[in-house]
């Protein structure tokens, strides 16, 4: 009789077609690995959650770092819901897997070192960052480290990502004290500005005239020490402000500034 086998699920995401299939195929090759592909962000969703449906949820997702080429600013104030379409980079994607899959264990995979990346890719979710050219056996080794909860970075990186997590926790203190000097209501005007609302929808959602929302809005850019609202909502981020709950039908929504 044999013996049965636990199955890791490993779920390849890269844009690089050839690179993602070869991997694929060297990750299959292993007795204990189950493995899939995906060649973007919004295909590694669909994979995801007909894995969960089926109930053969993924265990372990390798996501390029570069993936669609985003900024790598832009992961940071953008989580992505589990039914993004369209372009989505490599953080945004471990955020938004984090948030609706939180048993999944992500690793990063980069064709080369970058503290400051790697250091997003770990306030993401992500429990490893690994060189794309490392041998099998060490990504066999942290796929394996990562499900019994251990994070793996590169020696060589250790003191630039701490570096860059406390200067991002520097930041959040301050901006969490700039948060704390709004008053209550200011703070609910800033949740709807996260949410992306307009003045008349914010204006609505709070029952108060257009021209107080306005007040309120240019006073919450002066306590914050902004001009835009965009910066706002950059700050409110970092603070760990998150948006108005839920988004109404109704509810006027801004992208890139102006009304939609």
């Amino acid at each position: 009789m044999g013996v049965s086998v636990a199955r890791i699920r490993v779920l390849v995401v890269d844009d690089h077609r050839i690179f993602a299939e070869s991997l694929a195929a060297a990750l299959a090759a292993e007795p204990d690995v189950d493995v899939a592909a995906a060649g973007s962000g919004p295909a590694a969703l669909r994979c995801l959650e007909r894995g969960a449906a089926e109930g053969r949820r993924f265990d372990v997702l390798l996501v390029d770092a570069e993936l669609g080429a985003a900024p790598a600013g832009a992961a940071a104030a953008r989580p992505v819901p589990v039914d993004a379409e369209g372009a989505v980079d490599g953080i945004s994607l471990v955020m938004g897997v984090r948030r609706a899959q939180p048993a999944l264990r992500t690793v990063v995979l980069a064709e080369k070192d970058d503290p400051r990346r790697a250091a997003l890719a770990l306030q993401a979710g992500a429990s490893g960052w690994v060189a794309k050219d490392c041998s099998l056996q060490r990504l066999l080794a942290v796929v394996r480290g990562v499900l019994r909860d251990e994070t793996h970075l590169p020696p060589a990186l250790l003191t630039g990502v701490l570096r860059e997590l406390t200067e991002a926790r520097r930041h959040r203190t301050d901006s969490e004290r700039l948060v704390e000097s709004l008053t209550p209501r200011e703070r609910e005007v800033l949740r709807c500005m996260v949410a992306g609302l307009g003045r008349k929808a914010v204006a609505e959602r709070l029952f108060l005239s257009p021209h107080t929302v306005r007040t309120h809005m240019q006073n919450v850019l002066g306590k914050l020490g902004v001009h835009s609202t965009l910066a706002a909502v950059a700050l409110a981020r970092r603070a760990g402000v998150g948006p108005a709950e839920p988004v109404l039908p109704g509810d006027v929504v801004e992208r890139g500034g102006q009304p939609a």
